[in-house]
């Protein structure tokens, strides 16, 4: 027997949590989010970190005005980046505004519980029965090291969201693998806290993206189409705000749009801090790494056939997310054999409600199927308000899961 119930649990209280906590919470049902607000954030981002996005396309969704980024900060202007800090500050005063009953705790399990139903189990023991989980894990549990690098010990290999202060590595040469923001940032923070960084990345150019201009001609529009949270153009545009279209196109099309929508490179801010303080080696990629001395050893190809070996005290892979329900820990085995996938992602419905009756994804798991604004904080408000629409449907306010006298629960609304 469960210790409570809940209409709805969302595990997870970064911006996608936040978002459908803030919706279901506004809509009357009785949420548990389970997380603390932008943990991730604070905890897995490095000190001294800008966020790419744009100030007006950094907002978490909420159901009311006034809550916006650009609304805790008026005085923000496109083209003007946002500190980290700046960022999960605005994200604990949202939760604090519109999701006030967020608990700071961890899920370790998803399970079954009855017919209809889910059982979760918190790290203090606790168990929650509820109709309906929606999963907004965010990107830790989907961080990606190449298999070349993927055998060494985490003190001589390490994903890029695994620290937060970087000046321990001062004095040392570390290697970043990786050609996208992250890589670029972590190399050009690194050498900020005393290190000497090495980028080694497969492209053959670093790219850059241009300066955002808050004004533009009519011309410029036109021709180069409208400014949306993914960027400027016409496809952009349509990928940024109606991703419910995206769901409509072939698997192949949408797995390529989310692969070539804003490929790896650098904000237009950080490219002078990429100085002689950062060695970059270019179309090159790692094929080799061994544990040597107290350090790494990488075999490096240019692509000639010729290889040549660079020795680093630590390498730090920059190489991204990739979403695999597998990765899920906290589903039981049951779970996450029984949600349909596709290459890893789950399928999910218009709604975001995968093949298991009651459990959703948002955030990046949700990008396979709604395309790159999922990549991005921009996307959190069309997910809660779909995942909220789809969930009030299910379960009404006073219509949801309660107690009988004798402890069992009662049924609410089934499926529509």
């Amino acid at each position: 027997m469960s210790d409570s119930a809940s209409d709805v649990v969302i595990v997870g209280a970064g911006p996608y949590g936040l978002s459908v906590g803030a919706h279901l919470q506004n809509l009357g049902l009785e949420v548990r989010v389970i997380g603390t607000p932008m943990q991730f954030w604070a905890s897995a981002m490095p000190e001294g970190m800008f966020l790419k996005s744009e100030p007006f396309a950094s907002s978490l969704g909420a159901p009311q005005d006034g809550m916006r980024f650009t609304d805790r900060h008026p005085g923000w202007r496109t083209g003007q980046p946002i500190p980290l800090d700046t960022f999960v500050d605005y994200g604990r005063w949202f939760a604090a505004e519109a999701v006030p009953s967020t608990e700071p705790g961890e899920v370790v399990k998803v399970e079954r519980g009855g017919s209809t139903g889910y059982t979760v189990t918190l790290a203090t023991g606790e168990s929650i029965a509820s109709r309906v989980v929606v999963l907004a894990v965010g990107v830790g549990p989907f961080a990606h090291v190449p298999d070349e690098l993927a055998s060494l010990p985490s003190w001589l290999v390490s994903h890029s969201s695994a620290h937060r202060d970087l000046g321990l590595f001062a004095g040392e040469e570390v290697a970043v693998v990786g050609s996208g923001q992250s890589a670029l940032e972590t190399a050009v923070l690194l050498a900020d806290a005393g290190a000497r960084p090495r980028l080694i990345a497969r492209r053959e150019e670093l790219d850059w993206n241009t300066v955002p201009k808050e004004r533009r001609s009519l011309a410029d529009r036109l021709f180069g189409g409208p400014q949306s949270g993914l960027g400027t153009g016409y496809r952009t545009w349509l990928w940024s705000q109606r991703p419910g279209v995206v769901r409509h196109l072939p698997h192949r099309m949408r797995r390529r749009i989310v692969r070539t929508t804003l490929p790896p490179a650098g904000s237009w801010w950080l490219r002078e801090r990429l100085d002689e303080r950062v060695t970059v080696t270019t179309g090159t990629r790692v094929t080799r790494a061994a544990e040597r001395d107290e350090g790494v050893a990488l075999t490096l190809d240019d692509g000639s056939g010729r290889e040549t070996t660079a020795e680093v005290r630590h390498v730090i892979a920059a190489t991204g997310y990739v979403p695999d329900v597998a990765r899920l820990g906290m589903l039981s085995p049951e779970l996450r054999v029984r949600v349909d996938t596709r290459a890893g992602s789950p399928v999910l419905t218009g709604d975001f409600e995968s093949s298991l009756p009651g459990l959703y994804f948002a955030g990046l798991a949700a990008a396979a199927t709604f395309g790159p604004v999922m990549r991005f904080v921009h996307g959190s408000d069309f997910a809660a308000r779909r995942i909220a629409g789809s969930i009030i449907r299910r379960t009404p306010p006073g219509g949801g899961l309660g107690r009988r006298a004798d402890g069992a629960l009662e049924a609410g609304h089934g499926r529509t």
